[in-house]
């Protein structure tokens, strides 16, 4: 049996908690098809231990895009992801397994462990920052909203005028939420795209072929794009949402492309490089 028959299958609790029937039959056809080895991490750590201590065998991770971005993250820090590709299978909740889906990974459990088994290696590109973490998709300092404050309660008569007339006529619909800003510094390969002085509502990064393509979008302006290969965003300390996670806040922080460095197994049919429709998902 070749190394590529042999996998080390590593099961997210949260996938065992969240479908366990899933898990079962997606376990069940790889054990069909290969020499399996199945661990049952307790956690986070034990997780990126079994996953360091694979040997020759191909890596399957059977769990959501949270489980995906740590199995890349792990494999990135310890260089391993050149090693060859990583294969999931999504299990999940709709919501959680977005990502999985738009870098092509069937959502079907048996259609999912067949591509592990019968698929092909697929190139992706990574976003790296300069604290090495990593990005699949894409990410996005958000536009959230401001709050909208109420008005200050008064005396009691106050309150039972207030409710009379409730009673009495239809409320008067409420303010229409603003757009939040903030105040950030954006650059893409040195070239200056937003400056501290010019509010923006809306800022993603994601890579597409090879680059990174930002988008910025101002408060009172058309939206600013470009390609690059590192982009730096600074200012007031910001979050901001990568891939499944919230990081932050920060005070400045930079991501470079790197094209083409970890492989994902997806099935033989599926066209062209997933990379460019991931950053939607992240969004």
């Amino acid at each position: 049996m070749s190394a590529h028959d042999q996998l080390l299958v590593v099961i997210d609790p949260v996938a065992r908690r969240s479908d366990g029937e899933s898990v079962r039959i997606a376990k069940d056809v790889l054990c069909a098809g290969a020499e399996v080895k199945v661990c049952w991490p307790d956690g986070p750590e034990e997780f990126g231990r079994m996953l360091s201590r694979r040997g020759s065998r191909r890596p399957v991770v059977i769990g959501d895009d949270r489980a995906l971005l740590r199995a890349v993250t792990q494999l990135h820090r310890f260089r391993e992801l050149a090693d060859g590709a990583l294969s999931l299978i999504p299990v999940g909740a709709r919501g959680a397994v977005q990502l999985a889906g738009a870098l092509g990974v069937p959502g079907d459990a048996v259609a999912a462990a067949r591509a592990v088994l019968d698929g092909a290696e697929r190139r992706l590109d990574l976003l790296v920052d300069d604290s090495d973490g990593v990005v699949l998709g894409g990410l996005r300092i958000p536009v959230g909203r401001a709050p909208v404050t109420a008005a200050a309660p008064g005396t009691v008569w106050d309150t039972c005028r207030t409710l009379v007339r409730t009673l009495v006529r239809p409320a008067p619909s409420a303010p229409a939420p603003r757009a939040r800003t903030q105040r950030l510094r954006v650059e893409a390969d040195g070239r200056l795209l937003s400056d501290l002085d010019a509010p923006v509502e809306d800022v993603t990064v994601c890579s597409r072929g090879g680059a990174a393509e930002v988008v910025v979008r101002p408060r009172s302006a058309e939206p600013v794009r470009a390609t690059a290969s590192a982009v730096t965003v600074s200012g007031a300390s910001f979050r901001y949402r990568a891939d499944a996670l919230v990081t932050g806040p920060v005070w400045t922080r930079t991501w470079t492309v790197r094209p083409g460095s970890w492989s994902l197994t997806v099935p033989v049919a599926v066209p062209g490089p997933g990379a460019e429709s991931a950053g939607a998902a992240a969004g």
